[in-house]
């Protein structure tokens, strides 16, 4: 590395962990930083810290606040141990030199911008990794022609265009990032129309609408090749919707993939909804106002997680550096532990409609499995519950009545 000038600073990941950062200056005059993501060290495009978006002064395209979704990626690959694995829109690399390095996987990681082709070469041979391979091209192209036991495609904005010839590459594993939050969950209702062929609303819960929603638009993209899936871990996380999903062959296999999708049928003046299963939504209306009910979708309404690789997961993390270690652990915790109905109802809201105060949390869990429900923290909000329980009992939990007041 003769040549580079290097001046040290530190960046605080999301858990106020000092991540080591150096500043190389490289002869040509590019400006690079090294960052330090797990146990693995790599070198981005210097960012302007003073920016309302860093990421996007870089030459080429790194985010430092994805580091959990990439930390939530190499747990899951160590669990499922795929043979070969492509970050087929590699921007920096970082995901895949990650995966490369941490679970030594055979990995290629691809990218259309002969920069961040350059940039991952150099990674490659700094870390001396010997079970990488690089390409620069359209990514569409790539996964038309070529086959991969995991495909993993993390594009800047929506991933809609992509996931069609994902799909068609991926053997075993699917994985996708989306940060297009707004059109998923109903913020920009006509770009989630356009986008995902569904009608998304934004709800108190507009968090799940989001992840359901994308889980099916790959349905509807995957089934039409006879193919289904299983949710491994998918979640949303702040700015981001993540899924992990295993593919299962077949038209029995297409078929019950498409049995879990359905609408969620929200009352437009009360909390109350139903899941309605099926591709064709009935006319109903609200049983504790009688307002028609509005449905959204059509969406996922299965599991979004499998217990038995969360557990997995939960095993492998300890063993691990991470820098989100301790937030990945409760993320993971979350996703095991909470009920698979599609929505959640926000306990802040409904405390604000009976005009009470929130009582504490665990309180209003007791309450309501007192009265025979099953209840659960969520992972998309903190104060986000999770019950079977109907609308008209969960408000007298939260109310504090006693059941047949």
């Amino acid at each position: 590395m003769s040549g580079l000038s290097h001046t040290p600073f530190a960046y605080m990941n999301s858990q106020g962990i000092g991540i080591r950062l150096t500043k190389l200056q490289i002869l040509s005059g590019m400006e690079l930083t090294e960052a330090v993501e797990g146990s693995t060290r790599f070198l981005v495009p210097s960012q302007d810290d003073n920016s309302a978006f860093p990421p996007g002064t870089a030459s080429v395209f790194y985010n430092r606040r994805m580091e959990i979704n990439r930390d939530a990626t190499v747990v899951l690959l160590m669990v499922i141990n795929p043979t070969d694995y492509i970050d087929a829109m590699g921007a920096s690399g970082a995901r895949g030199l990650r995966v490369a390095h941490e679970c030594g996987i055979l990995v290629t990681i691809n990218d259309r911008d002969p920069a961040a082709k350059a940039l991952i070469e150099k990674n490659i041979a700094v870390a001396n990794l010997r079970n990488v391979s690089v390409t620069c091209e359209d990514v569409n192209v790539l996964l038309s022609g070529h086959r991969f036991d995991a495909v993993d495609i993390d594009p800047f904005g929506t991933p809609a265009p992509y996931i069609d010839s994902a799909i068609r590459a991926s053997r075993k594993y699917f994985m996708v990032t989306a940060t297009d939050t707004a059109p998923l969950c109903g913020a920009h209702k006509k770009a989630g129309i356009r986008r995902y062929f569904s009608f998304p609303l934004n709800t108190e819960y507009h968090a799940e609408v989001g992840l359901r929603t994308l889980l099916g638009f790959v349905v509807r993209e995957m089934i039409k090749y006879d193919v289904g899936f299983t949710p491994l871990f998918c979640f949303s996380h702040e700015h981001f919707v993540r899924l992990h999903l295993q593919l299962k062959r077949g038209a029995s296999a297409a078929d019950k993939t498409l049995d879990s999708m359905g609408f969620i049928m929200q009352c437009p003046k009360c909390p109350c909804r139903v899941e309605e299963k099926g591709l064709m939504p009935r006319l109903i209306s609200c049983n504790c106002c009688g307002s028609p009910l509005i449905p959204v979708g059509p969406l996922w309404l299965g599991e979004v997680s499998s217990h038995e690789i969360l557990n997995g997961m939960l095993e492998t993390i300890p063993c691990l550096t991470l820098g989100s270690k301790r937030e990945l652990t409760q993320l993971v915790t979350l996703c095991r532990d909470e009920l698979p109905t599609s929505s959640f109802y926000d306990y802040h809201q409904l405390a604000k409609r009976e005009k009470r105060s929130p009582m504490p949390f665990g309180e209003l869990l007791d309450r309501i499995h007192g009265m025979g429900y099953p209840a659960t923290r969520c992972h998309y909000l903190g104060t986000g519950i999770k019950t079977t329980a109907p609308l008209v009992d969960l408000l007298m939990a939260v109310r504090g009545d006693s059941a047949g007041e």
